[in-house]
């Protein structure tokens, strides 16, 4: 790995400085494709020089990174690479935290690993979102708006025990940014839900008056209801957040029949339970914007849109060349959050371009799509594997 130069250093620094000022604009004020299209290939550029693992891929592909006109063109690495190597840049420090994948589709030893090297950007890509599609009342006064009127329930591990959880670390920033300081997480380590103190929490929410932020994986508020809970209705201006994570599981329940049953259960109405899409892989996330919008088409109709510093395209799973729109395909993600790692990101996840955002179908069943496994092959060959 080449050691980091003055200019790899300074150039990271002028890019870490934009992206951070970008977002403190949050979600809801567009860019233009010019706009993105210029950081997008200052920033892949600077990651093709200073990234071996990614250099190596561009070199292989014949690509001269200074020829490339347009983010469509950015090569992006399987999720799989993430296994397999460390997709982090060079740097002088070491990184501030490193999440790993779930590794319910290979094992515990085959989890993929993202070196965090700055949180700094991770947060200020998850507050501006989280800020802009869950509590859009609140963007004017900046994503770093720290109104802590909010009860944070996290159907999650404690951040600080499980360091290794992007998503209980994203529950964590926000329950520091929002929380009125009685909020908590009632998933243990290994992830089995604490129901008497989420049942105590739950009353407690409710008797107060505080509206709640309940946050936590599908699986995990399945488990809760078939525990057979009391009816707790939470206080107005209470919302859910679910964030998937049935792979891999034994059970599963429609998402209709799981919304119609949180908002029975929480007296929250089905328009303010909303959906998060984030993977390790990625520093920003996902959200379906029905709280943002004042519109749900119903949950089985809905999208998911990003902030302005991610986009996504839908790809064949034998050819990765994009499909038509409405045609379904593997879902390809360039984050420009992912300053320190790599912006371009090839799914397992399939899904279907809409014209303002994408939905999501579930992840690919059985053998390694094609595309993906060339995609693989071709990183594998390229560093000497």
């Amino acid at each position: 790995m080449r050691e980091p130069t003055g200019t790899d250093e300074s150039t990271r620094r002028d890019l870490r400085r934009e992206l951070l000022a970008a977002m403190s604009e949050g979600v809801q004020v567009p860019w233009s494709e010019e706009r993105f299209d210029d950081l997008a290939l200052r920033i892949f550029r600077y990651q093709a020089e200073f990234n071996p693992v990614y250099r190596a891929l561009v070199e292989a592909r014949g690509m001269d990174p200074a020829g490339v006109s347009g983010w469509r063109q950015i090569p992006p690495i399987p999720t799989r690479a993430f296994k397999e190597f460390s997709v982090a840049g060079s740097s002088p420090e070491p990184p501030q935290a490193r999440f790993r994948t779930s590794g319910t589709t290979g094992g515990r030893e085959r989890r993929g690993e993202h070196p965090i090297r700055d949180l700094s950007l991770y947060r200020a890509s998850l507050l501006a979102s989280a800020t802009g599609f869950l509590r859009p009342e609140a963007e004017l006064r900046g994503p770093d708006w720290a109104d802590r009127s909010l009860r944070v329930l996290a159907l999650l591990p404690d951040p600080q025990e499980r360091t290794d959880s992007s998503l209980a670390h994203m529950a964590g920033v926000l329950a520091e940014a929002w929380d009125d300081g009685k909020g908590g997480f009632f998933l243990d380590t290994e992830w089995r839900i604490d129901h008497l103190g989420f049942q105590r929490a739950l009353d407690q929410s409710a008797g107060l008056g505080a509206p709640v932020l309940l946050l936590g994986t599908a699986f995990a508020f399945v488990r809760w209801l078939d525990g057979g809970p009391t009816r707790t209705p939470l206080p107005p201006g209470s919302r859910i957040m679910e964030t998937g994570g049935f792979k891999g599981r034994s059970r599963e329940v429609t998402r209709v029949h799981l919304y119609a049953a949180l908002s029975d259960s929480f007296a929250v109405p089905v328009e303010r339970i909303v959906n998060e899409y984030g993977m390790t892989e990625l520093l920003s996330q996902f959200y379906e914007p029905v709280i943002s919008e004042g519109v749900d088409p119903g949950p089985q109709a809905r999208r998911h849109v990003g902030p302005p510093w991610i986009r996504t395209r839908v790809l064949d799973p034998e050819t990765l060349e994009p499909v038509q729109p409405g045609r379904t395909g593997l879902l390809s993600h360039l984050d420009l959050a992912n300053l320190d790692s790599v912006s371009g990101v090839l799914t397992e996840d399939l899904g279907i371009q809409l014209p303002d955002g994408f939905r999501v179908l579930g992840r690919v069943a059985g053998a390694e799509p094609r595309g993906c496994s060339l995609a693989m092959e071709e990183l594998l060959s390229s560093t000497g594997r």
